[in-house]
């Protein structure tokens, strides 16, 4: 039978929620996508916490929250602990995201489902793949092979292919299939026929215009208000769709020679910037082309200025200006804080790029019409004084207190279980002093130095042998002593984890300092709120930047691919249900559509057996070259080994079959081919005309969808010398098996 493939959607289906899907290859469970939303609601995370402990490998597709926002928690609460497979930007604009979120919220409230440490841990050990890179599974999943490839949504955004047996399952969400200032588009129109595509009907029910009229549109919109003395706030991602606006401002500032200041403020700005710009590899080639020619960084941005507190902001006062602050979805960070200081003002205007996440101030400000007040919690953390402090002191003076009492408490029952273990006190004592000498004076060096106390019998409240002596083993030759250069060098594992931040670990260089101030900050402190009524009196608008395919090209893309069977996710019920209509009706593909935690069964129709060719066939096997692979024809007898099956020899005479021509002719390649050999052709009505009576043409078979379709090459013309010359010019362009 074929490789048993089912899909269970945990969450993100019948619904914009977060994107994550349990697919279970012959047994091997993936966990496609680990989102959370900004409102970080652990009961979304129910369907996650009761498979989690069974996950065998996460792919992660994009470096937001909707698709990996969920990851630390899950690590840290929920027992995931597989291996993490993601392309290098998503890994690290992944984690300056959740660096971002988790400062975010730490700064108004007391937040405690993960930590900075947790985020590290969530993300240190992260496989990292390049584009189109097969990489191999092994243990149980041997014989699964994954590769990443372009979505063309976000930088690194992923298209996740999943090869069993020569079957395919292509993992396609929030796709693009247009070409941006910074990202190629989509390959995923190139894949043929796999056996399951996943996809999203996130934007079935949309359509896009024209992009130059969409930037136009925005650009004018923007010097409108700031013409009027407003200013604008863009709520926006971390390091996501940020840096196509980053680069669509800068661009036009330029063109235009705008003086109003444009700001990108968040926790980790100056690091998102500095890391995006080592990444050219990963985006358009038109930006790959223009730094090999002159070295020109689309990313050394003219007219945008970084900054990671708010106090920039408030040194200029009401002089106009464009923001970009994260968190797009209003409900904490510095666009939240923003938000409340500029609703109030009718000159100002917020510009939404992307639809606010379900249950968010911002999707409250983007129905129709939108609310005239809102009410908004405003809260800050503030240093302890007086008798907070007091308090605060001494409750951790008593903590303290009985961690000691603990601590010794322990160590005596220590002490008392190794002297009863203890041989007679008059015998030779051997104890391994190498930990306590590693601990005292943090070398490498050394190996392990026994200490032999003879003749001594160590007291009862000692901790450790009297007198200790140290001989130093360390070998020797003419030029001094022996080093271990493997003591120097550091560890790709320990580099790794140099470029990440955990707190009181060497925080310089690894995070705006900032936000390494305010983590190292050991004040003790706590958070007030209030909640306050916000008059929205300034201008709201939502603009289409989220850089997805919208309803009409997603429909051609998936009859382009025509998969064997098609799975919708992440979408609209009404979404989902017209996507799902569409393509029962114009496809030829079985379509599902599953609801949140019902698994569904999409194994292949097909019957794939595996075989062992014998030593006694493959040494009759002459093969033929075909670019990086050989082919051969084979006629054999299936029989029985050891415990599969397997080609033998045919024990008869095989009949002889028609010969087989195997290649992909381009009538243009053979247009060339036949001038060279001195023949007089031309195209005419997309025939090829050769000579004065002979003519090829190929012919398509445009009842099967996609690309899939066989073609024929025919020549047509009498049965004239030149028709066979032709021919057998044609027949030199393919083997012949």
């Amino acid at each position: 039978m074929g490789t048993s493939v089912q899909v269970t959607p945990l969450s993100g289906a019948y619904g914009e929620g977060p994107l994550s899907y349990l697919l279970a290859v012959d047994g091997f469970r993936f966990l496609l996508d680990c989102g959370w939303t900004d409102l970080c609601d652990t009961s979304q995370l129910q369907p996650l916490a009761k498979v989690a402990p069974t996950i065998d490998a996460v792919l992660l597709s994009h470096p937001d929250m909707m698709h990996l926002g969920a990851l630390p928690y899950a690590m840290k609460h929920l027992g995931l602990s597989a291996p993490v497979y993601a392309t290098e930007p998503v890994f690290r604009l992944g984690l300056l995201t959740m660096y971002d979120h988790f400062l975010s919220r730490w700064q108004v409230s007391d937040f405690d489902l993960f930590t900075l440490d947790d985020v590290d841990a969530a993300f240190q050990n992260v496989v990292r793949l390049k584009y189109s890179q097969n990489y191999l599974l092994n243990d149980k999943g041997e014989g699964i092979v994954i590769a990443p490839h372009v979505a063309g949504h976000l930088l690194g955004g992923t298209v996740w292919k999943i090869t069993k047996d020569g079957e395919d399952v292509v993992y396609a969400v929030d796709f693009n299939h247009r070409k941006e200032m910074h990202l190629n588009s989509t390959i995923l129109g190139t894949f043929v026929r796999p056996a399951v595509l996943i996809t999203d009907a996130y934007n079935a029910l949309n359509n896009q215009g024209y992009r130059k009229k969409q930037d136009q549109d925005f650009i004018d919109s923007l010097v409108k208000v700031l013409g009027t003395g407003g200013s604008v706030l863009l709520p926006v991602d971390t390091a996501g769709r940020v840096l196509e606006l980053l680069l669509i401002l800068d661009k036009y500032w330029g063109d235009r020679r705008l003086e109003y200041p444009i700001y990108f403020l968040t926790n980790v700005s100056t690091s998102t910037v500095d890391y995006v710009k080592s990444f050219l590899e990963w985006m358009g080639d038109h930006i790959a082309k223009s730094f090999e020619s002159n070295r020109a960084n689309a990313f050394l941005l003219k007219k945008v200025t970084l900054i990671i507190n708010k106090e920039e902001l408030e040194k200029i006062g009401d002089t106009p200006k464009v923001v970009l602050a994260s968190m797009a979805s209003l409900e904490v960070g510095f666009s939240h804080d923003i938000f409340v200081e500029m609703a109030s003002e009718a000159r100002n205007l917020v510009l939404f790029t992307e639809k606010g996440q379900f249950g968010t101030l911002a999707r409250m400000l983007q129905v129709d019409p939108p609310p005239k007040a809102v009410k908004v919690t405003m809260s800050k953390r503030i240093p302890l004084v007086g008798d907070e402090l007091k308090a605060y002191e001494e409750e951790q003076e008593r903590i303290k207190k009985e961690e000691a009492i603990k601590a010794s408490l322990v160590k005596e029952e220590e002490l008392k279980a190794s002297h009863g273990s203890n041989a007679k006190a008059s015998d030779p004592m051997i104890i391994d002093a190498s930990s306590s000498r590693k601990s005292a004076n943090g070398s490498h060096f050394g190996g392990n130095n026994d200490i032999l106390i003879d003749g001594f019998v160590p007291p009862s409240t000692s901790v450790a042998p009297m007198f200790p002596f140290f001989e130093n083993t360390a070998e020797w030759d003419d030029f001094g002593e022996v080093i271990n250069p493997d003591d120097y060098t550091m560890k790709q594992e320990d580099m790794d984890s140099s470029l990440m931040l955990g707190p009181g670990d060497g925080l310089d260089g690894k995070m705006d300092d900032s936000s390494a101030r305010l983590l190292l900050d050991s004040t003790p402190s706590k958070v007030i709120s209030n909640e306050m009524t916000v008059q929205v009196k300034c201008s709201l608008v939502y603009m289409d930047f989220e850089g997805r395919s919208d309803g009409r090209s997603v429909k051609s893309v998936i009859a382009h691919v025509a998969p064997l069977k098609l799975v919708l996710v992440h979408g609209s019920a009404e979404a989902t249900e017209h996507l799902k209509m569409h393509c029962a009706k114009n496809l030829d593909s079985h379509v599902y559509a599953p609801q949140i935690e019902e698994t569904i069964d999409v194994t292949s129709d097909l019957c794939a057996y595996k075989v062992q060719l014998s030593e006694k066939l493959m040494s009759n096997i002459i093969c033929k070259k075909l670019g990086e692979h050989e082919i051969a024809w084979v006629d054999a007898e299936v029989g029985k080994g050891d415990e599969r099956l397997i080609l033998l020899p045919p024990s008869t005479t095989p009949p002889p079959h028609k010969p087989v021509l195997v290649g992909d002719l381009k009538l243009s390649d053979f247009k060339q081919f036949l001038e060279n050999k001195g023949w007089q052709v031309e195209f005419s009505g997309g025939a090829l005309r050769c000579g004065e009576h002979i003519t090829v043409r190929k012919i398509g078979d445009s009842s099967q969808k996609g690309s899939t379709g066989s073609q024929q090459i025919v020549i047509e013309g009498p049965l004239c010398e030149d028709y066979y010359k032709i021919r057998a010019h044609l027949y030199s362009q393919f083997y012949l098996l």
